[in-house]
């Protein structure tokens, strides 16, 4: 497959990006709800796609605290919820067994940035809220597109959302390499939409829509890709 980012590490603060599961581990030990416990608004529109596509199994690539997790699952959608914080994790847990979704979800303690534990073609859909935007770099975004694309079935859908170049955020804060910016301790990815085109190999995009959340706000693209039936 053809790189189409090429990273220079010598110019990516490796240190800052490796110290921020450490960041995360600390946030969600001591703010277990600090997303709220109300499913987000692309949680709310994708469980409607899943519907129309008869999608009933799903895995979800940084589920946090599991706001949406929960969501899926009291919608009768089979969610695989992967997250690199074990405390994210250890609070989905309680909440799978508080609300008796056992039957549901299931969890793993996982770092996006290795080979996704799902066979070829196996997964109907992918939803990741976002985890795109977190401390990866270009190299490391590809890889994780080529990822999905190898676990999704033929025409699969991955729907995922990742803060834009029009956020307030967008060069403020340190400058961590690429787009890569530093607020309050966190890590964010910045995306144009020639990025997600980029991105897009081997899909047909469906849809890029712009939509904001939170009193900031946060400014955000909401991506939702088809993987195209032929093999690339």
């Amino acid at each position: 497959i053809c790189v189409k980012f090429q990273t220079r590490l010598n110019r990516l603060d490796k240190k800052k990006l490796e110290q921020q599961s450490q960041h995360w581990e600390k946030k969600f030990s001591s703010k277990p709800e600090m997303f709220g416990l109300e499913p987000s608004v692309p949680a709310k529109k994708s469980l409607k796609l899943f519907k129309n596509q008869s999608i009933t199994k799903i895995i979800e690539l940084g589920a946090g605290l599991g706001r949406d997790t929960i969501f899926f699952a009291q919608n009768s959608i089979h969610v695989n919820a992967l997250d690199y914080s074990s405390s994210g994790i250890k609070v989905i847990n309680k909440k799978i067994e508080e609300k008796n979704l056992s039957n549901f979800i299931s969890t793993k303690i996982f770092d996006v940035r290795k080979k996704l534990p799902f066979e070829d073609n196996s997964v109907e859909g992918c939803f990741s809220h976002m985890l795109y935007c977190m401390a990866l770099t270009n190299i490391e975004l590809e890889n994780l597109n080529n990822e999905i694309y190898r676990v999704l079935k033929p025409n699969g859908i991955n729907i995922y959302t990742v803060r834009h170049i029009e956020d307030g955020d967008f060069k403020n804060g340190i400058h961590v390499g690429e787009n890569l910016y530093e607020n309050d301790g966190f890590i964010v990815h910045f995306f144009s939409e020639e990025k997600i085109k980029d991105l897009s190999e081997g899909f047909n995009i469906i849809e890029i829509e712009k939509f904001e959340e939170g009193s900031f706000p946060r400014k955000l693209f909401r991506v939702v890709l088809e993987k195209k039936s032929f093999t690339r």
